[in-house]
């Protein structure tokens, strides 16, 4: 197994400071007994958007993560939702934290969650796609731009961008075309999720339109991956194929779905997601409800 690129990417490069940021940068991989470990202050290595800054009220500040993975990933019998966790870390020390703490009419009761990158409430998502939470945390939505761009030196290939919580690695959108065969055209790979035609049972109602993570449904065989978003093939890290993690431009753009079993360093300690001024939010926070009569 190799990957001295990332490697050398994530623990040599000199990184630049980052406008408010107080510190640079830090992250460190490393491989213990079976575990691999990622120690990282969570600080972006490329330039952002502006933060704080319109639909985003938090700056971002340097975090503690500390994860670990197993070396050897084993599939369960069946997936595992992601719920309202990180679902990986990026080479670069960043977490993948798809899930947006922002609900219809502001209450999470109601089932209905807003996709943070389906066109809903503003949530100062920046052009990696990504924003910033209350605690400062810097975490990507979607495709990491920056990062993709210098790993892969803005050609499409197979690249590495991180793992997930249960060991499997994560990928950027481009795959060899056969699954099998390294030496195959490169293409972008597409999930099998679509939007719902059924008109929407409650909450919000009407034609579902994106907006709401409970929009989409998993068609299977209608795209290249799976319901976890992942699929088994080679990889030049991996020469005899692994099952891996894709990060595409449609939903569910990073995996809402584990295939093995995550790690519980990834289990959330402090506040759920967020960060936007999304419906009933000021200032980063929740509406307080009403005093009891």
């Amino acid at each position: 197994m190799k990957y001295p690129r990332l490697l050398a990417a994530c623990l040599l490069a000199s990184f630049a400071r980052l406008g408010a940021a107080e510190t640079e940068p830090q992250v460190s991989i490393t491989v213990e007994g079976d575990v691999r470990v990622i120690r990282a202050n969570g600080l972006p290595d490329h330039a952002t958007g502006a933060f704080p800054g319109k639909g985003n009220p938090n700056r971002i500040s340097a975090q503690n993560h500390v994860y670990r993975v197993p070396m050897k990933p084993v599939a369960a019998a069946r997936p595992t939702p992601l719920g309202m966790q990180p679902f990986g870390i990026a080479v670069n020390g960043v977490v993948f934290d798809p899930g947006a703490n922002e609900w219809w009419n502001d209450d999470r009761a109601t089932g209905w969650q807003y996709e943070a990158l389906g066109g809903g409430p503003n949530l100062g998502i920046d052009s990696n796609h990504a924003h910033v939470q209350p605690t400062g945390a810097y975490h990507y939505h979607g495709i990491p731009v920056a990062l993709l761009n210098r790993l892969s030196e803005g050609k499409p290939a197979v690249v590495l961008l991180g793992w997930a919580a249960d060991g499997f690695p994560i990928y950027g959108p481009w795959g060899y075309s056969k699954t099998d065969e390294a030496a195959s055209a490169v293409k972008v790979l597409t999930s099998s999720y679509r939007i719902k035609t059924i008109e929407r049972a409650g909450g919000p109602g009407g034609k579902p339109d994106g907006k709401f993570v409970q929009d989409y449904e998993c068609v299977a065989g209608t795209g290249d991956l799976d319901e976890c978003n992942g699929r088994f093939a080679v990889t030049p890290e991996y020469p005899q194929g692994i099952y891996h993690y894709v990060l595409t431009a449609d939903y569910p753009f990073i995996p809402r779905f584990f295939r093995g079993t995550p790690d519980v360093s990834f289990a959330r300690k402090g506040p759920p997601p967020g960060g936007g001024q999304g419906p009933g939010r000021e200032k980063g926070k929740k509406k307080r409800p009403p005093p009891a009569p």
